[in-house]
């Protein structure tokens, strides 16, 4: 999952995302409104975390321009205890949950996941297409009733296929995306290239058929018309 967190308390924002990247996220923070605007222009999240009081600005206004620009971000709202208003506010504004300070790190995990399975996998933490299924809470994927030995990132971008079925990802979103977005001041993305190859050998090799082509001087495709 790739999270954008919007806080301006540098110490919340430090353990929040220190935590998020322990359990395998790729988490990136914005401090201000500005900030969050031109990072959500420029690149894809699955959650935001969205904290209400900023200096340059409210955060229900930048959850109004999620909306406006058809951003399809799961959003979590932070907020004090006593803001009650923005809270309704938020929630009616599109937001698809809120978590008052402070909050346990487990509980803010345990939200997320539960966004994440609402937005993007139908409410499940099983994914399955045709003979891959995949557990978004175990991190296995299997083929064939065989589990594979695949890494964590291999998981994530066998996933992020799956979920983005016969659409063309680029390389620099699929970099960006498993490894965040430092990724855009790169040269070339020949790491992507390897991970895909590998994610092919290994699903070859479970005899699973190679849903994945190569869209050549664009990215890759999960062809799910592929027999």
């Amino acid at each position: 999952m790739k999270v954008l967190l919007i806080e301006d308390n540098k110490e919340l924002a430090a353990s929040v995302h220190d935590y998020l990247a322990r359990e395998g996220y790729i988490c990136e923070v914005s401090y201000t409104v500005n900030d969050a605007q031109e990072k959500l222009h420029l690149f894809q999240y699955d959650c935001i975390l969205l904290d209400i009081m900023l200096p340059d600005g409210n955060g229900l206004a930048l959850l109004e321009f999620v909306r406006s620009e058809n951003i399809q971000s799961g959003i979590l709202i932070i907020s004090a205890k006593n803001a009650l208003d923005d809270r309704i506010n938020g929630l009616e504004s599109g937001a698809d949950d809120y978590l008052t300070k402070p909050f346990h790190l487990s509980e803010l995990h345990a939200r997320l996941r539960a966004i994440f399975r609402r937005k993007k996998l139908d409410g499940t933490n099983i994914v399955t297409f045709n003979e891959f299924i995949l557990n978004t809470d175990t991190l296995e994927a299997s083929v064939n009733g065989t589990v594979l030995d695949i890494t964590r990132k291999e998981f994530d971008l066998l996933l992020y296929f799956l979920v983005n079925k016969n659409r063309v990802l680029s390389r620099q979103s699929i970099a960006a995306h498993l490894w965040g977005d430092y990724t855009d001041d790169l040269s070339n993305f020949d790491f992507v290239y390897q991970h895909v190859k590998n994610l092919r050998k290994k699903i070859s090799a479970a005899e699973g058929t190679d849903y994945i082509d190569t869209v050549y001087g664009l990215g890759y495709k999960f062809n799910s018309a592929k027999e």
